[in-house]
């Protein structure tokens, strides 16, 4: 076993790993990265005074644009609203500034409620969560789906040059690749999935599941959030395609579908660990930070930031928390939950229900609970501007990511990044993929446990300052090396050289060299824990030493 301390958890030859895999990337790609997404980092609504340009709050646009903004290249995706005539000189506004331009795909009322509202969001969303009870599986919304998926193939396909490289995010965009395939695109492409990806007993139950399978081998690269989520992906495959070719390869497997090859690769997604850090760090919000601590009673303040959603498993946490307060209650006036929930989706009646149910919680756990000069519960139901957020993660003592099923869940990141005292614990879902990307420091737990949940808060509130500290700095560095840039970066790099339409070939004999002779894309990560410029044979493992020291546990072999 090698000892190192945390400061040096990064092996030496990183930046001349990262300068290969940089210039990989700029080898393979001649032209533009042409962005496509169902939202826009911006959204356009519509005011007294007129339509007005605003920052988008979705955390799938917040993190490409985090990682995206020094590459010149075209954003598709829609601006919120339905067509009017003033979007094309706001885009080209919003643009100013950017390295790259704005493309508006327009979407009419109907097609908002069936492919967004419908498909998407009735249909997909619940069933990639593992929750298919919760699905509506309506016709219209299919020819919906497929009727927006051409259109948004459609749009790029227009602007798109066989140089340039085409990459689709999420599963509202799932057919796209089919579509611009018809339209003659011979650009490569890849798709990167933010959410899980069922278990077969689970997709199956999908009526349109062998056309969605077919479109996705389209694409050029294939990436997922996780090596479970891949996985499933991959015995989806052998089940309902069994015409599919399973290639294995190094770290990224490859899909052989009559003449087309795809790579099919895990790519934990990250943020912008400097930039969050920095924005923490400033005055006002440590001074902001010290005002939520003295308004809010108690000694330990706990902090659930979530987007109002039946994943993000909300009423769990507040059952776990009332439960904590029954159990303990030497807690009782010292310690502080502060839930914020973003809206989202309230148009969809089950998020209606969510909401009731979230409020009602709250309203109980008050009820039973208060004392003068403390109240266990502050509910916040809106959106927390970026300072105001920075300051509640920087106020918190512990942060409570406990979603029933999610992709990643930047939020726990975020916390770690604002934590510049480093003096917060994390307890993050083992059902997240930051649970087990983040568990070497954090306190991983099932949110369906409820004791077990309120049993870690109650070890949390009364952890040693030093333990707080040491697993926090951590978990910091983790972060911090698994950053958003690096996530497109090893993305960007494992496209084959000679993807993209008749091109395509075997994925695997087309990657770059690198100073070591091995392929390009055998640089990239295959596992959640793994710094993603490192080559296979230097990705460190981390634990946490009782020293206050990060040890390094062999190599990474590929399976986590």
């Amino acid at each position: 076993m090698t000892e190192i301390v945390t400061k040096d958890i990064i092996p030496r030859d990183v930046a001349t790993q990262e300068g290969l895999s940089r210039e990989v990337v700029n080898r393979k790609i001649k032209g533009r990265v042409i962005n496509v997404s169902n939202r826009l980092p911006i959204l356009i609504r519509k005011h007294a005074s007129g339509a007005r340009v605003e920052r988008s709050s979705g955390g799938l646009a917040t993190a490409l644009e985090a990682g995206w903004r020094d590459r010149p290249g075209i954003w598709v995706g829609w601006a919120g609203g339905t067509p009017n005539q003033q979007v094309d000189s706001l885009l080209v506004k919003a643009s100013q500034g950017r390295s790259y331009t704005l493309r508006s795909v327009t979407l009419t009322e109907e097609e908002i409620a069936k492919f967004y509202s419908g498909f998407a969001n009735e249909i997909i969303w619940p069933l990639f969560h593992d929750m298919p009870s919760r699905c509506n599986f309506d016709p219209e919304y299919w020819e919906m789906y497929q009727r927006v998926n051409r259109k948004f193939g459609k749009v790029t396909a227009e602007i798109a040059t066989e140089d340039d490289f085409i990459w689709v995010h999420d599963y509202h965009l799932m057919l796209t690749a089919g579509a611009m395939r018809q339209a003659g695109v011979r650009a490569p492409m890849g798709f990167f999935l933010h959410t899980p990806f069922p278990g077969l007993d689970v997709f199956e139950k999908l009526p349109w599941k062998k056309p969605i399978l077919k479109s996705l081998l389209e694409f050029d690269v294939i990436g997922f959030q996780s090596d479970h989520d891949r996985t499933n992906f991959i015995a989806c495959l052998q089940r309902l395609l069994p015409e599919a070719v399973i290639e294995p390869g190094n770290p990224h497997l490859q899909v052989r579908l009559e003449a087309r090859h795809t790579v099919v690769g895990t790519f934990p997604i990250g943020i912008d660990f400097e930039e969050f850090a920095q924005q923490a760090a400033r005055p006002v919000i440590k001074a902001h930070s010290g005002e939520i601590r003295r308004r809010l009673s108690g000694d330990v303040l706990v902090l659930g930031v979530d987007r109002l959603d039946y994943t993000k498993g909300i009423p769990e946490r507040l059952k776990s928390f009332r439960l904590l307060l029954g159990r303990f209650p030497e807690l009782r006036g010292h310690i502080t939950l502060v839930q914020v929930v973003v809206p989202s989706r309230e148009e969809i009646p089950n998020y209606k229900h969510l909401r009731r149910e979230v409020e009602l919680l709250v309203s109980q756990i008050n009820g039973e609970y208060t004392e003068p000069g403390w109240v266990p519960v502050h509910y916040i139901h809106r959106n927390l501007g970026r300072d105001e957020l920075l300051a509640y993660y920087r106020a918190a003592d512990i942060g409570l990511v406990t979603p029933l099923k999610d992709g990643m869940n930047l939020v726990a990141k975020e916390f770690c990044a604002a934590q510049i005292d480093e003096r917060g614990v994390l307890i993050v879902s083992e059902f997240a993929g930051a649970g087990p990307e983040l568990r070497s420091g954090a306190m991983v737990v099932n949110p369906n446990d409820f004791a077990e949940v309120a049993q870690a808060l109650h070890d949390a509130a009364q952890m040693p300052v030093e333990e707080k500290r040491r697993r926090m700095h951590l978990l910091r560095d983790i972060v911090k090396d698994h950053s958003v840039q690096r996530w497109i970066r090893s993305f960007l790099q494992a496209m084959p050289s000679a993807a993209g339409g008749s091109k395509n070939g075997a994925a695997g004999d087309s990657g770059a060299n690198s100073a070591g002779g091995r392929r390009g894309d055998e640089t990239m990560p295959g596992v959640a824990l793994v710094a993603a410029a490192l080559s296979p044979h230097s990705r460190p493992r981390y634990q946490m030493g009782r020293d206050a020291k990060l040890r390094v546990l062999g190599t990474a072999s590929g399976e986590d």
